[in-house]
């Protein structure tokens, strides 16, 4: 049954409510199971101090999906490993085989300017095999893009949708024979830029509702698009 924490609090449950509510859908489940499969990493449940474990309605969820994909797409553990870690990224694994890729969400930004500025950044994390299929790039230029300070992942190796955009623009530019090297200057440019921000909004903007970070951020895309357009013209 849910072990309750207080009034305000989720419900949580214990290893034998978790069978109990699971296992009329999958008549197979048993406490040992759940056990091996928390032993294989697929599950965390919290541990109290006591020794016993305590599933969220979170934890209940991620069991059913386990069990589904084992049920029903006949998964092996290290698939639904890999889904499980795509769907901890922000991301919507594709399913099994060597070919299949996550989905990024619609909601996105890799493109367009102002999206890039003004949409809500994503929770997305990719790996480097990842930013690679998607932005179509090859090893030489994600080697590239990183050597040259142009991709910058995070502590655990991670890209995010920023880089995916870089990745992308990269790629466009590769096709055309531009290559990683020559696009050292974008970095210095982009960091000047930043510097420029910071320098005109100072500390007491950042903490305002109309910071206007993005919109200084606009005017300088929108300069340099200016300056290009009239440099071709030219």
């Amino acid at each position: 049954m849910p072990v309750s924490d207080g009034p305000s609090s989720h419900s949580t449950y214990t290893i034998g409510a978790v069978v109990a509510a699971l296992v009329d859908d999958f008549p197979d489940l048993s406490i040992s199971k759940v056990r091996f499969l928390e032993a294989k990493g697929l599950l965390t449940p919290e541990r109290r101090p006591s020794g016993y474990r305590v599933f969220s309605e979170a934890d209940v969820e991620r069991l059913r999906y386990i069990l589904t994909a084992q049920r029903d797409r006949f998964w092996p553990l290290e698939v639904i490993r890999e889904a499980l870690d795509a769907i901890d990224r922000g991301l919507t694994p594709s399913g099994a085989g060597e070919s299949s890729l996550p989905t990024v969400p619609e909601t996105v930004a890799v493109d367009a300017v102002d999206p890039l500025l003004a949409a809500p950044r994503s929770s997305v994390l990719l790996t480097e095999r990842e930013l690679r299929r998607l932005a179509g790039i090859d090893e030489t230029t994600l080697s590239g893009l990183l050597t040259y300070g142009l991709l910058r992942p995070d502590r655990q190796g991670h890209f995010d949708e920023d880089d995916l955009a870089v990745a992308r623009a990269a790629g466009r530019l590769a096709a055309h024979g531009i290559e990683p090297r020559h696009l050292r200057p974008f970095r210095t440019a982009a960091d000047r830029e930043l510097a420029l921000v910071e320098q005109v909004r100072g500390p007491a903007a950042r903490r305002r509702d109309d910071d206007p970070a993005v919109d200084i951020l606009r005017a300088c895309l929108s300069l340099h698009a200016a300056l290009v357009r009239g440099g071709l013209g030219d």
